[in-house]
Order: C-alpha cells, then structure tokens, then sequence
C-alpha cells in the first residue's frame, strides 16, 4: 500500500490464501526489503512444512514501476533461485487510461512490462474510446494482449502459470534492467488516513463527498475504506478512482468486535485539513 495503513485485509473476504500487506511506501522502493525478506521467510516456513502453497501472488500499489519488483527475482541469489517470475499482469482502467498515461510514467511502465494486459470499465466508455485506447496499448506494448474484463474477471489459466515472462524482451525495453537503479515517485503525489471510532451520518458522508469530489476528483488518484454507518449492522465499503466513487455493504460487524471506520485518500496536493475537518463534521452526534 502506497498509504500507511491498508484496507484490503478488512474488505477481502476470508478464505484459504494468506495474506501479508506492506505499508507506508512502495513495493518497488520504500519496501522493496520487506518483499525479499517476506519471500524468504515463505520459503523457510515451507520447506519446514509449516505452511503450503503453489504460487505468491504479488498485488502493487498503483503508484508501482512493476521494474524493480521483477528485478528481485533476478538480483536477489536466494529469490531468484526458489522462485520463478511467471508473468506480470496489468489492469488498465478504460475510464481514467488515458489521463494517467499521459501524466504518470509508471503507469507507462506498468503497460510496457506487462506480459498479459487486463482491460477493465470498458462499459463506461464509448466503443470508440475503447478502440483508440487499445490501439495505443499495442503500440506501447505489442507482445502482451489485450483482453476486456468485467470487474476484473478472467479465467484462470489465462493469468496464473502462463510463462509469460520473457527476460530478453524486457532487455530490449530497458537494458539496464538488472541494474540496481534507486526509484523515486511524483513528490506531488501523497496519501493520509482518516480514522474514527464514531459512527458515520451516512447520508452526511455521502452528500459531503460526492461535493469533495466533485472539486477535486481530478486529483484523487484513488481512495477507500471500511466505513461504520449509524444503525447499519454490517460495515460499508467504499472505493473510488478520480470522479467515480461507489459504495457497497460489506460483512457484519461481529460480536464484541471494535467498531471503527478507516478511510484512505491517495491524490496530488490534497486539502487534507479541509477533508479531515468535513469528515469529522459528518459523524453522528
């Protein structure tokens, strides 16, 4: 997470994968150490039979350059060794695409590494639209294809054990690959949380933000949460990118569980005292 906190953890439902977040930074520089030390504490544990499992699926920020993540595979003797780097897949939002390839070279990057390129939202733009931006994609890379997803749904075979990893073409894109070159992100480009343990006035929440975004939605790359509405048993999920936001019920609230609403907002050159003091604003009395 490009955040200090994650949420994902509490919107992901349970089932038999583990998960283990990273926060506060970067996956491809700030805490690009915790993903070589969490890959070698998995290997241990497994070859100690404490723990199995087939693949790691490794999920960046959006914020990510997708390079130096694969350079661990191959600069890491230990990594490189256990682990085999089966493809990288990126998922391109048709809506926003063509805003944040203009303006973000890692959404550049995340385009031109990816071995298999997801393209979802596409039913909220015209057929046209949709056109263009794949053609651009195939420029931009003409060894991945390009296949349209609705919320993100693809079979299986397609993403997981395809080998579609091929060193030589990613020299051909950068030959100073295995390189260990230092990253550096948009200094414009920051994140904050808003915490609370009262209950949201959910209509407040809503008419308040949909105004907040309505101003600054340019500039809000993405943000989400886990929200606690007044007299709702089960905890509200939200999310959004740029102008569109959606909202959807989670899991109930367990019993005894602490009650507690968790929002994350990743943009360039926020207010955040001006988001802060409007949410605060915006829980029951």
């Amino acid at each position: 997470e490009f955040g200090e906190i994650g949420v994902d953890n509490a919107i992901i439902e349970s089932g038999d994968e583990q998960i283990v977040e990273m926060n506060n930074g970067c996956i491809c520089c700030t805490v690009r150490g915790d993903l070589i030390r969490i890959l070698g504490d998995l290997k241990q544990r497994r070859e100690q039979g404490a723990l199995g499992f087939d693949r790691v699926v490794i999920e960046t920020t959006g914020m990510a350059d997708p390079g130096p993540v694969a350079q661990t595979f191959f600069t890491d003797e230990e990594i490189g060794n256990y682990y085999l780097l089966d493809s990288i897949l990126t998922v391109v939002d048709a809506k926003h695409a063509a805003q944040q390839l203009d303006e973000f070279h890692e959404a550049q990057e995340q385009v031109g590494f990816a071995d298999r390129i997801l393209l979802s939202k596409t039913d909220l733009v015209a057929q046209s639209e949709v056109d263009a931006l794949v053609e651009r994609l195939r420029r931009m890379n003409p060894r991945a294809p390009v296949k349209p997803v609705h919320f993100g749904a693809a079979p299986i075979g397609e993403i997981l054990d395809i080998r579609g990893f091929n060193l030589n073409a990613i020299l051909e894109l950068d030959p100073q690959f295995l390189s260990d070159i230092q990253h550096e992100h948009h200094d414009e480009v920051e994140s904050f949380v808003f915490r609370s343990d009262k209950p949201f006035n959910g209509d407040q929440l809503e008419q308040f933000l949909s105004g907040m975004i309505q101003v600054y939605g340019p500039d809000l790359l993405r943000y989400k949460g886990v929200l606690w509405t007044r007299g709702n048993p089960r905890r509200v999920v939200f999310q959004g990118v740029h102008m569109m936001m959606g909202g959807d019920l989670g899991k109930p609230w367990a019993k005894g569980e602490k009650k507690q609403s968790v929002m994350v907002f990743i943009g360039r050159k926020l207010p955040k005292d001006l988001f802060v003091a409007g949410l605060e604003q915006c829980l029951a009395k």
